[in-house]
C-alpha cells in the first residue's frame, strides 16, 4: 500500500529539463536511479521513525495508565485512612489538653509545697 502510494507521488511530479551538455544527458538513467534509491532510503528512514513514534506513543499511553491506576489506588487508601488520622488527630489533642491540665495541677502542688517551707 505504501509502495503503491510512492511511486504514485514520484509519478505526479514533473519532471525538470535542463540544458545540459550531451554527455550528462546520457548518465541521466543512472542520475535518476540514484535518485530514486536515495528516495527510497528516505521513505524507509522515515517509515521507521513514524514506527519508532507510535511505540513511543503506546509506551506512553500504557505509563499513563499504570500512573492513573495507581493514583485510583491510592486515593482509595487515602479515603480509607482518612477517618482514623482524624480518630487519631482528636486523639493528640485530648491528650494535649490532659498534659496541660496535669502541667497546671503539678505547678499548684509545687507552689503549695514552696508556701509550706516559708
Amino acid at each position: 500500500m505504501s509502495e503503491f502510494a510512492w511511486n504514485s507521488e514520484v509519478a505526479d511530479q514533473p519532471e525538470v529539463v535542463q540544458n545540459e551538455p550531451e554527455e550528462k544527458q546520457l548518465d541521466e538513467p543512472a542520475a535518476s536511479a540514484e535518485t530514486l534509491a536515495l528516495s527510497v532510503n528516505d521513505f524507509s528512514a522515515l517509515e521507521e521513525k513514524i514506527l519508532r513514534a507510535v511505540n513511543m506513543v503506546k509506551r506512553e499511553r500504557q505509563a499513563r495508565t499504570a500512573v492513573e491506576e495507581r493514583l485510583a489506588k491510592a486515593e482509595a487508601q487515602l479515603r480509607e485512612q482518612a477517618p482514623l488520622a482524624e480518630q487519631l488527630r482528636s486523639e493528640v489533642k485530648a491528650l494535649r489538653a490532659e498534659r496541660d491540665q496535669v502541667k497546671q495541677r503539678v505547678e499548684r502542688l509545687l507552689g503549695q509545697l514552696d508556701a509550706l517551707e516559708l
